[in-house]
């Protein structure tokens, strides 16, 4: 049997996520990695930043272990903007929220490796009764926290310029042999109005 060791495991995939996330916003214009392409503003620079302050609050803050490579004053002004991390000022260049990112995940990555997979912690903003927390707890929150946020930069980078797929020289996407994507995407239309028509529904509405 494979032995295995469920702290590094959690920490490699959230690696792959983090590299795969940071991959989303290579290559684009400081207008195109912050405009918000979704009617509730989601933006990739936002994404991003918004990244960064949950690497430091769950594994700098809940364990003790202050950030200090940068100062992130916004994190102080949800009161008066609970959005205030989800978008880049203009201030806030691309290069910043990316470097910005690297650093808060590096502290994070001191963390994970200085202490124990039950070592425990403390989350301020969670309720009471689930406030104390484990590395573990902590590991898999932020696992799925960054695939979430990575799930929304495929789509928002897919409308930014065409760019899909997983990570760089790894698409995993589904080979459509033969068939162009329009030709793909208008036989999944032609399929929706066929289910809707036989549900009695109107196409589109």
């Amino acid at each position: 049997m494979t032995e295995t060791d469920p702290k590094k495991d959690l920490h490699r995939y959230l690696k792959s996520a983090r590299e795969a996330l940071l991959w989303k916003v290579e290559g684009l214009s400081e207008y195109d990695v912050r405009r918000p392409l979704t009617p509730t503003g989601t933006n990739l620079l936002g994404l991003l930043k918004h990244l960064a302050g949950c690497e430091v609050a769950y594994f700098g803050d809940t364990f003790g272990r202050p950030f200090t490579a940068e100062p992130m004053p916004w994190l102080e002004d949800f009161d008066d903007d609970p959005s205030v991390d989800m978008w880049a000022t203009a201030d806030e260049s691309h290069a910043f929220v990316v470097g910005l990112y690297r650093k808060a995940c590096a502290h994070a990555d001191a963390t994970i490796e200085a202490l124990e997979w039950d070592a425990t912690g403390h989350v301020p903003h969670w309720p009471k009764e689930r406030s104390e927390v484990s590395l573990h707890r902590i590991l898999v929150h932020m696992l799925a926290e960054t695939n979430r946020h990575g799930g929304h930069a495929d789509i928002v980078r897919e409308l930014i310029d065409g760019s899909a797929g997983l990570q760089q020289g790894n698409e995993n996407l589904s080979p459509v042999e033969g068939v162009s994507w329009e030709t793909y995407v208008a036989r999944l239309e032609e399929v929706a109005r066929e289910a809707a028509q036989a549900a009695g529904e109107s196409p589109g509405k």
